[in-house]
């Protein structure tokens, strides 16, 4: 059961910014929270960071690949305290990502320091395949071949 709290004003502009995000406080729970991620390619793999500070990354975090799309799902617990207030985020944080072109999904790894997860995934070079168009004359549309 969780206990509605009021919050304190902090004045004029932070409760201008709390009232427009009242209305949409009810889809929290159905869109979830974000992940922040950076990205970039290293030594010939991809490498994907995820801040998560406190979780524990062997019992909260689970990560998976279906095709191309990595998905990081995290839950934080909420300690239950009395008398304080926090702004902290709790709850699930998920977010997914289409890995790039020539990602192998049998060479996946992650590891967790100081709140950012890290997962990477080796790149194949991946040449692009196409056929070369030469460019002719049009025909001329009467004439006979």
């Amino acid at each position: 059961m969780s206990a509605l709290v009021r919050r304190e004003p902090r004045g004029l502009i932070p409760e201008i910014f709390d009232w427009l995000e009242a209305p949409f406080a009810g889809l929290r729970p159905m869109l979830g929270q974000m992940i922040r991620f950076e990205d970039c390619v290293k030594d010939g793999r991809y490498v994907l960071r995820a801040e998560l500070p406190g979780i524990d990354p062997d019992k909260d975090v689970e990560i998976t690949l279906a095709g191309d799309v990595l998905t990081i799902h995290a839950e934080r617990h909420q300690e239950e305290t009395e008398g304080h207030r926090s702004e902290f985020r709790y709850g699930a944080f998920t977010r997914s990502i289409v890995l790039p072109a020539g990602a192998d999904p049998k060479d996946v790894k992650a590891g967790y320091d100081k709140g950012i997860l890290e997962v990477s995934v080796k790149l194949s070079e991946v040449k692009p395949e196409g056929v070369r168009i030469l460019v002719g004359k049009p025909d001329d549309k009467g004439k006979k071949s």
